[in-house]
């Protein structure tokens, strides 16, 4: 195995170890990470991070269905429009000049870093918000299945659009849009909602690394084992997350992320 190989194996190993111990928020870092540890530019490394959220997400997605955790039909709808922006996405990532890319990629990272980085405080002191009201999308306690309607579809749609447009322009896999979003819109069970957004992840992923592939646009060189890596941090992930606690994991990451973005916009400007 070459350096760059093993590079990449490594950053995927960090990549899969952050999504399955932040419930799928880890896979923003793909992309800034392959920036600086291969030296690519954000439309190269894009369709890598993708392909890696794919396989990885995918794992967690049949993981989740095997459990009977994932709301397959709640993942369908929020994915429904979008696989449809996820193409549209890739192909604009490939006509904006690398330096407003990059700049629109640490500005997204600050406002997740930040909004993460508050959660985790609230759940650390204890200082949780008030009661919310009743989410559009409430699960049904008797057949463990959500009870539908239009507020609740248009509200998952909305979020899935979202998180496919941004999947294809920045290459992430929209875990930060998709895990806030049913938090807010329904009642499941964190576990449960951990699991829905890796099936929405993979999903939106599949669409957009393979539009990416057919546009000549992946470099299956570093896709490979940089994917192969984050599926074995996934499953390294999975087994230390039950001996860590979830708030110190989501504070640590948030700094970290928050640094990341940081060097992403002096690296830009």
């Amino acid at each position: 195995m070459d350096s760059m190989n093993a590079v990449s194996v490594g950053l995927g190993v960090f990549v899969g170890l952050m999504m399955a111990l932040t419930g799928a928020g880890g896979g923003i870092l793909s992309v800034p990470l392959l920036v600086f540890g291969l030296k690519l530019s954000v439309a190269s490394a894009g369709p890598i991070g993708l392909l890696a959220i794919a396989v990885a997400g995918s794992l967690g997605a049949i993981n989740g269905l095997r459990t009977k955790l994932l709301r397959y039909r709640a993942a369908l709808v929020m994915a429904a429009l979008g696989v449809v922006l996820a193409p549209i996405g890739v192909y604009l990532a490939q006509r904006i000049p690398n330096q407003p890319l990059m700049i629109a990629f640490a500005t997204v990272l600050i406002i997740v870093s930040v909004r993460m980085l508050i959660q985790a405080q609230q759940e650390i002191t204890g200082n949780l918000p008030k009661e919310r009201p009743a989410p559009p999308c409430k699960l049904d306690q008797s057949i463990g299945r959500l009870i539908w309607s239009v507020p609740c579809a248009r509200s998952l749609m909305g979020s899935g659009a979202v998180a496919g447009f941004l999947s294809g322009l920045l290459g992430v896999g929209g875990g930060f849009i998709i895990v806030p979003a049913l938090k807010k819109v329904t009642d499941l069970p964190m576990q449960s909602i951990v699991a829905t957004s890796l099936g929405v992840l993979a999903l939106i992923s599949i669409t957009g690394a393979t539009s990416a592939a057919i546009a000549g646009h992946l470099n299956w060189s570093i896709g490979i084992p940089f994917a192969a890596g984050a599926v074995s941090g996934m499953l390294l992930g999975g087994v230390i997350a039950k001996q860590i606690s979830g708030p110190r994991i989501q504070q640590a990451f948030a700094i970290f992320t928050f640094l990341i973005s940081l060097s992403l916009l002096y690296k830009a400007m």
